[in-house]
């Protein structure tokens, strides 16, 4: 096959993402339910903000708006995850960033396989929060290698999904035919089982370690534990959860409510309590599991690593050694995040975040030389403008925040294994990329577009 006939990765992504959308609200109706909340507030926001929706417009995130989610998967071996990662890679998703959540009590390390590109991110960009078990952080030695027998048995793959990911290696691609037979062999690995491949009784054992060791090893399948829709307002998102009877969480997680929205907000619905069958000799004994639960999120600038030093400086300020359970968490929060500038031209001068820069009509109209001006000059005289690039990655505080209450919420301990990023890409069988150098570079294109 001639590679003409080969369809987009991004198209393929796209594909994947609205079949999982769709698995997803028949597998847990209060998702549909977000979408429409979402969708409702986007659209107020949007009428009441000309300026954030042109400024969408221009730098093609209205498009997306719509289409944007966020998944989140755990897997127990490094075989799994290396899999996944060329799964992702048929659909252009590469993994971008580690992150470490033992340090938050959550026995796993993680990435985000994504899209990288300006383009491909305005076309779709789905990414998947992936995280791999961390077995040794399993204080039962007997325990462990038990576990580790239950995940050995396994394939959560099908034999169409590796197959099709085999061809497109070998041949570059796929054609549209093989690209649905891909999306509906692949979606298999994500869906939700409610047969335990596990007793009853090595249920509670894995569960007594740690419910999410319970969740990653009882199934035959690891099964998406959430999808996120993008809001524009998550404020108003979580009063509205609570007007629908949602039970949303008390605090959400990452910075507080600003004019100028940085990197990333979260809140969730506490997860579903769901039956579960588990064998037992001839019989099968009816259980619970909870895993699986709705968030939304708000994206907004990209830090730079100054930018960023500064955010984690500030929220271990607010944090205090006491976590987010206090009742003035968000009093602490907003006080101590006053130190961050909130308008973008200081932002932009402070070299806090990363920016997209683009001529304005005027711009386009002017001459070599005028356009070889620095770009804040370019701004004030109305030639040019500068964009927040959306911060397309995560927060591993807040990433253990969403785990944690929805694992049960009071689970808090400490592990004494910390990062072994080595460890992870080593299992992974690649390099995670530097999120930084992504929009570092994503400003320096846009920056050299200017000079024509």
């Amino acid at each position: 096959m001639t590679a003409d006939r080969f369809v987009s990765p991004d198209h393929i992504r796209s594909l994947f993402s609205q079949a999982m959308s769709h698995m997803y609200r028949t597998e847990v109706p209060l998702y549909g339910t977000l979408v429409e909340l979402v969708g409702a507030i986007n659209a107020d926001v949007l009428a009441a903000q000309p300026e954030l929706a042109a400024q969408m417009q221009r730098s093609g995130e209205r498009e997306r708006l719509d289409v944007e989610r966020h998944g989140a998967i755990r897997v127990g071996t490094a075989q799994e995850l290396a899999t996944l990662g060329r799964l992702f890679a048929v659909m252009g998703m590469q993994p971008v960033g580690y992150y470490d959540l033992s340090v938050a009590g959550v026995p796993v390390h993680s990435t985000a396989f994504r899209p990288v590109d300006g383009e491909s991110l305005n076309r779709n960009p789905f990414r998947v929060f992936t995280s791999l078990l961390r077995l040794e952080l399993i204080e039962d030695a007997a325990l462990r290698e038990q576990a580790a027998e239950i995940l050995a048995r396994r394939n959560i793959f099908t034999a169409g999904a590796l197959q099709l990911i085999e061809q497109c290696e070998r041949d570059g691609g796929l054609s549209e035919d093989d690209a649905w037979r891909f999306v509906v062999e692949s979606l298999e690995t994500f869906r939700w089982h409610n047969e335990a491949t596990v007793s009853l009784e090595t249920y509670h054992a894995l569960h007594g370690a740690h419910r999410l060791v319970a969740d990653v090893v009882s199934f035959r399948g690891p099964h998406i534990n959430h999808l996120t829709p993008r809001t524009l307002d998550i404020d108003a998102a979580q009063v509205a959860m609570h007007e629908r009877g949602l039970a949303a969480k008390a605090v959400i997680e990452g910075p507080p409510r600003r004019d100028c929205a940085i990197l990333l907000r979260q809140t969730s619905f506490k997860a579903l309590e769901e039956m579960v069958h588990f064998p037992s000799g001839a019989d099968n004994e009816a259980g619970t599991h909870t895993a699986r639960f709705g968030e939304i999120e708000q994206r907004g600038l990209a830090l730079t690593p100054k930018g960023r030093d500064l955010y984690d400086a500030l929220l271990a300020q607010a944090r205090g050694g006491e976590g987010s359970a206090g009742g003035d968490y968000m009093q602490r929060l907003q006080s101590a995040f006053a130190a961050f500038p909130d308008d973008h031209a200081t932002l932009r001068r402070e070299g806090l975040g990363y920016y997209r820069y683009s001529l304005t009509d005027a711009g386009l109209a002017a001459d070599a030389e005028t356009r070889a001006l620095p770009a804040e000059v370019l701004i004030e005289r109305g030639l040019a403008s500068a964009d927040p690039i959306i911060y397309e990655d995560f927060l591993p505080v807040s990433a253990a925040g969403i785990f944690q209450s929805n694992l049960g919420g009071g689970e808090q301990r400490a592990y004494a294994a910390r990062a072994n990023r080595d460890a992870f890409e080593q299992a992974l069988g690649a390099t995670v990329s530097d999120e930084f150098a992504i929009y570092e570079r994503l400003q320096a294109e846009s920056l050299a577009a200017l000079k024509g």
